[in-house]
């Protein structure tokens, strides 16, 4: 139906305007076919396609691209305000044709949706319009599909994860459906969809915008947080043993952790970070007898990983942090490492509500916005300690676990720097705040 060679010339530019491309500060050098699939040969016509990008000075990466194909000079509604979704045109069989990312086409993405997952009927589509790393598509508000746009050999953390954790009975998760694999990766996976549900980082701010008009406590208002965070906390703790059942545990490497960390400092740029305190907080970490055992985590845990429903808590996106590599990812590490992120989120949450209101009474809101962040954590915190059994899986001595939490929520933090400076520098604040309250504490 279309040239390969033809179609490769065309992704260079195409790749790189896509949010998921996630190579950004790599030096592109190539874009081949891996493989090629014609699904519809007649307008619309619909292709499936695995890229490998080459890098000048970095691995290759694959990627999986849908290509929609309607014929030259169409003007449909759904292609309006999607300049980065269009490839560009190509010659088929049957005409010139527009060549673009076919889930961004209704029609084609039911079409995508029906070849995936043959027992199920689908009817109506709508895509979640937000930044992410891959493509979520909602379907009859009953059943989503993430298709993984990134794709690596073997099994994808989140297909993985969320299985053996259904396996073992931990219902909040998203529960798969289907699962689509070909050639050795992880393609796509469908799952039942959360009606109803609001983001965690969305019920925060909910939060803090009452605190802001009302001026009061945390802990007084009607929209207190607390009572939401200490139930996350013990969600938290409950995913945290079902993983230790799903995976097993493992021996702790608190030396092979900072040396991580260490090696993580030296890689982003970050100039306004003082390096030594922050490697005299790592060998803290390193220097510890006990550091608790090591298990399969999140990776990437944070309020808008989560979901909140008459039900409870869920948790989604298992993937870990998409800069980091994935044996990095997949790697066991320290519980604390998920808690870490989350208490990293709390700040977030507090800042960007802050951040949004302008400077009006900036200083006394920022006290406002310390209070309730303060707030949570303690609240999330007892949540998860006090849930049975979570013991088991932490540090068992008490200094031990400040040591290792703080190390990790630091760790976070450097991370978010460099990860700020790339993508969103005007937030880099946020980060930089937090690792210089860290380097202060002594353990």
């Amino acid at each position: 139906m279309i040239k390969n060679s033809e179609l490769a010339a065309l992704l260079p530019d195409y790749l790189r305007e896509q949010r998921w491309y996630g190579s950004s500060d790599r030096t592109l050098a190539d874009v081949r076919i891996v493989d090629t699939e014609v699904w519809k040969a007649d307008f619309p016509g619909l292709a499936w396609v695995l890229a490998e990008a080459t890098f000048v000075d970095a691995p290759p990466a694959t990627y999986q691209v849908f290509v929609g194909l309607r014929p030259h000079g169409s003007t449909q509604d759904f292609l309006r305000g999607k300049d980065n979704s269009v490839l560009g045109e190509l010659r088929t069989p049957i005409g010139r044709a527009l060549a673009y990312d076919a889930l961004i086409d209704p029609e084609l993405t039911l079409d995508v949706a029906r070849r995936l997952a043959t027992e199920e009927t689908f009817t109506s589509v709508r895509p979640l319009n937000v930044e992410q790393s891959n493509t979520s598509i909602v379907f009859d508000e009953r059943l989503i599909l993430k298709v993984f746009r990134r794709v690596y050999e073997g099994s994808n953390p989140d297909v993985e994860v969320t299985r053996k954790l259904h396996d073992v009975g931990f219902e909040n998760i998203t529960a798969p459906v289907v699962e689509w694999q070909r050639h050795g990766f992880d393609l796509a996976v469908l799952r039942v969809y959360l009606v109803g549900s609001t983001a965690g980082l969305a019920m925060a701010r909910l939060s803090l915008r009452d605190i802001f008009q009302r001026r009061r406590a945390p802990s007084t208002v009607g929209g207190d947080f607390g009572p939401e965070a200490r139930r996350l906390g013990e969600i938290t703790a409950r995913m945290h043993l079902a993983m230790a059942e799903a995976f097993g545990l493992f021996e702790s490497d608190p030396a092979g952790w900072s040396a991580a960390m260490a090696a993580h400092l030296d890689r982003i740029d970050a100039t306004d970070i003082d390096r030594d305190a922050v490697l005299a907080q790592y060998r803290r970490l390193a220097e510890l007898d006990d550091a608790g055992p090591a298990m399969r985590i999140h990776g990437d845990y944070h309020l808008d990983q989560t979901l909140r429903t008459d039900d409870g808590w869920y948790v989604l996106d298992f993937e870990g942090e998409p800069a980091r590599p994935l044996d990095e990812r997949t790697a066991p590490s320290s519980p604390l490492r998920d808690v870490a992120g989350m208490m990293r989120s709390f700040q977030y949450a507090a800042r960007l509500t802050l951040a949004e209101r302008g400077e009006h009474d900036e200083v006394e809101l920022l006290e406002w916005a310390e209070q309730w962040e303060q707030h949570v954590v303690r609240t999330f915190l007892a949540g998860y300690r006090e849930t049975p059994g979570i013991d088991a899986l932490l540090p068992p001595k008490e200094e031990a676990l400040w040591t290792v939490l703080r190390a990790f929520e630091l760790d976070k933090a450097v991370y978010e720097v460099g990860y700020e400076r790339a993508h969103r520098p005007t937030w880099v604040d946020i980060p930089l705040s937090a690792v210089n309250r860290l380097i202060e504490i002594r353990a």
